[in-house]
């Protein structure tokens, strides 16, 4: 299998393209997996450690709770994809922000353990990006009512942002601040930036392969249709030259995460790819026309994390906009050693940033009331 990210989206180029994933056997992972979950235990009695089944939009989803002290504000995250879930990798970076942070990921419907719960055909016509949106809203609603809390924290990464900026424009009065990582701002725009980045990347190695291939699909993105197979043939040299992971090739340790991940079990993995073949149709003609470059005033606090390196989803149109727009606080953290995952790459300072950032927001505004 062939799995590069575009502009937020994960692409699986899948042989046959079915639906139904495959329960292989991880067996062989299982010892590692049961270190990782000893180690992963929350065992502060101040501390929660939860997953379970919510009504979410109609279906049900699977939400995932963790974190040291049950006072800490709470962080919803709303992962990539479209149906790239968080949970089975948040084993690799999440530990230490859940000493300061009470930490919420779902999977979204269509997406790895929500995909297994529901017959896909029942969910089919409902795969469209207001959707996603309101099933963020519910989910903050719902663990707002559940953990007693005022308001959360959004927080997207890739895909997910265009869902989190969705959700707190729609319903600020849930949110203390917005954290957008990988931010999504103009899909079109990015596409561009990401072309020229892997020609010039290209060129500059000397990769006659590469040179060729984006050369067949120029001028991109143009005025021709944005197919898989234009979008595969740039992602897969923009991300070959880092625009993924910086100074990486490959993310290996992304993609495979949830091998050794004590959330998952052997369904739930096989679940990942299926998910993504099932969303990825019905979603890329929605997600190829997002443009959040006409907001220009934004209701909460807004933080954006940027990659300098990225070039999955290019940070320039986040710098710009964010410069640009009004509101009651902003600020832009750049990631020098960073492309697109921000949060594996730079770990300490994706901490170190929330704290100086975003805590000191719910932190305050929860002693006033």
């Amino acid at each position: 299998m062939k799995k590069i990210l575009m502009g937020g989206v994960l692409l699986a180029s899948l042989c046959g393209g079915v639906w139904a994933q495959e329960c292989k056997s991880q067996a062989e992972y299982a010892k590692a997996r049961e270190v990782i979950k000893d180690l992963g235990r929350i065992v502060a009695p101040s501390g929660v450690q939860e997953a379970y089944k919510a009504r979410i939009g109609g279906i049900d989803q699977w939400i995932n709770v963790r974190g040291q002290d049950k006072d800490n504000p709470v962080i919803l995250f709303v992962h990539g994809g479209p149906a790239s879930p968080l949970i089975p990798a948040i084993w690799q970076f999440q530990r230490p922000l859940e000493e300061y942070f009470t930490i919420v990921n779902y999977d979204q419907r269509g997406a790895g353990k929500t995909f297994n719960e529901t017959a896909p055909d029942t969910i089919s016509d409902s795969i469209h990006i207001p959707r996603y949106i309101d099933d963020a809203i519910e989910v903050a609603e719902y663990i707002k009512a559940r953990y007693h809390k005022d308001k959360v924290i959004l927080m997207g990464h890739s895909w997910g942002t265009v869902i989190g900026m969705g959700a707190a424009l729609k319903r600020p009065d849930l949110f203390f601040a917005y954290v957008g990582i990988g931010q999504v701002i103009s899909t079109q725009e990015n596409e561009r930036i990401s072309f020229d980045y892997a020609v010039e990347q290209s060129k500059a190695h000397n990769n006659e392969k590469a040179v060729k291939e984006l050369a067949a699909i120029a001028p991109y993105p143009g005025d021709q249709p944005l197919t898989r197979e234009r979008i595969v043939t740039e992602r897969t040299w923009a991300q070959y030259y880092g625009g993924l992971s910086a100074y990486r090739d490959s993310s290996e340790y992304f993609y495979d995460a949830g091998k050794l991940s004590p959330e998952y079990n052997d369904c739930d993995v096989g679940a990942i790819d299926a998910g993504n073949v099932f969303s990825l149709g019905r979603l890329l003609p929605e997600f190829l026309r997002v443009d959040y470059r006409n907001v220009r005033s934004f209701p909460i606090p807004v933080v954006m994390f940027m990659g300098r390196n990225d070039y999955t989803t290019p940070s320039v149109p986040t710098d710009q906009w964010l410069k640009r727009v009004k509101a009651p606080y902003k600020r832009g953290v750049w990631f020098e050693h960073s492309a697109h995952m921000i949060p594996w790459e730079e770990p300490g300072k994706t901490l170190v940033s929330l704290l100086e950032t975003v805590r000191p927001l719910a932190v305050a505004r929860s002693k006033r009331k």
